[in-house]
């Protein structure tokens, strides 16, 4: 697929982790088309994302030359290192570093439990409804178990100084304080089954910093969209 204007393709939905991607489109300034689809939204073009991805996972973005990328972790660190200028991810060796950790913790430990809270039945063989319901309670608390864990190991100290927290990022190499990549997927992942409120009990410090992220001048425009 090449969409023959230097355009990228973005296959999304309203609430979905699509929000993360647009966001770091246009902080980059890269011109894209959305696809309004996702496998829960009758009539929308999921043939079209099937063809491309067998999975038919969103987001996938579809690049200008037609190489197809799917994978919300890899879609950013593929955008902050063809985009440098754009500051999606640091550009010191260390600070870089931690930031694809963190974004592959993200993917692999949160985003991945999201999938079980809301698909429990594609994680049992049961077909009885409390066993579901238990696998669902389960994924939930690992889920937050993990943001936890985040929270403590990517913003030391950030509930003793919530309103003087860097964002996750980090600091750039002009000193600015600026969102990248790890903190609009911190932002958009952390929207979904009872991290919110779990954070607001347990990590409020974090939380505020997530609410930072995403009252951002050049990140609130994508969340409203998503979340109005």
């Amino acid at each position: 697929m090449n969409t023959g204007n230097e355009q990228f393709v973005l296959f999304g939905f309203k609430g979905s982790g699509s929000a993360a991607i647009e966001a770091a489109l246009e902080w980059a300034g890269l011109p894209y088309r959305m696809v309004r689809t996702a496998s829960w939204a009758k009539g929308s073009s999921l043939d079209k994302l099937a063809a491309i991805n067998p999975l038919k996972q969103i987001p996938t973005l579809v690049l200008p030359d037609g190489t197809v990328l799917s994978e919300s972790a890899a879609i950013l660190i593929h955008l902050g290192l063809t985009c440098p200028k754009a500051g999606l991810l640091p550009g010191e060796p260390s600070a870089r570093a931690r930031c694809l950790r963190a974004l592959v913790y993200i993917a692999a430990n949160c985003y991945s439990a999201v999938s079980v809270t809301d698909f429990p039945q594609r994680w049992t063989a049961s077909t009885d409804e409390s066993a579901q319901q238990a696998v669902r309670q389960a994924a939930r608390a690992q889920l937050h178990h993990h943001w936890g864990v985040f929270s403590d190991v990517f913003a030391p100290g950030v509930e003793q100084a919530s309103s003087a927290a860097t964002f996750l990022s980090g600091l750039r190499t002009d000193g600015s304080d600026q969102p990248g990549a790890v903190d609009l997927l911190a932002a958009v992942v952390s929207k979904w089954s009872g991290t919110r409120a779990y954070l607001k009990a347990h990590r409020p410090g974090f939380l505020a910093l997530l609410e930072r992220i995403e009252a951002h001048p050049r990140v609130a425009p994508v969340f409203a969209r998503h979340w109005p």
